[in-house]
């Protein structure tokens, strides 16, 4: 995910949430958590806009917790099989797994952010394959392929993807497609 200030998965991205607790009473901050209350008190749990959770984690005012997405109970399906894990489903936003992880790797301590950043890549590359492949297969189906059950097939594969990975593959299904009408109109016989 870009940090750039015009991207919009930049924008989703640091919108996310995460669970932020309070390690001091903080006094006039009461509406960082959305309710009535005018202070924090320490040891206080609040869901914070990942933007804003940057400056009160440096500032040594709050720690944050891995959010659920990114916990144990994810980490060992996608060590199992990376595949089979519907990562949109993890994240709002439209899905950015991806972006949201590089996001949280980015606060974390060195060790912690390259293990972090690690498993994103890890999860990336042994799903890669299979999105290409996908692409591939639902490109060759031509029209055939955008209705009916292999249509409603192609569209719960693609819902389950990533942003980024949704992008892939439909790059992916676009250069199959234009190769396969390429290889039609050179494949007649030269006179």
């Amino acid at each position: 995910m870009d940090q750039d200030y015009f991207s919009i998965d930049s924008i989703l991205g640091g919108n996310q949430r995460i669970q932020c607790v309070f390690k001091q009473d903080l006094p006039n901050l009461g509406h960082l958590g959305g309710g009535s209350d005018r202070d924090i008190a320490a040891l206080s749990k609040i869901q914070i806009p990942i933007w804003l959770a940057y400056v009160l984690i440096y500032s040594d005012w709050a720690d944050f917790n891995i959010p659920t997405a990114f916990g144990p109970r994810v980490r060992n399906a996608l060590k199992a099989e990376a595949r089979s894990v519907r990562l949109a489903g993890l994240v709002g936003a439209g899905g950015l797994w991806y972006g949201f992880g590089k996001t949280i790797s980015d606060i974390l301590a060195e060790e912690q952010a390259n293990e972090f950043s690690e498993m994103l890549i890890k999860t990336f590359r042994a799903r890669l394959i299979e999105v290409i492949d996908q692409a591939q297969h639902f490109a060759a189906l031509g029209p055939v392929g955008t209705s009916g059950s292999s249509g409603d097939i192609a569209q719960m594969f693609r819902e389950g993807l990533d942003a980024a990975e949704r992008e892939l593959f439909s790059l992916a299904q676009e250069s199959a497609k234009r190769t396969k009408k390429w290889y039609e109109e050179n494949d007649r016989p030269r006179r």
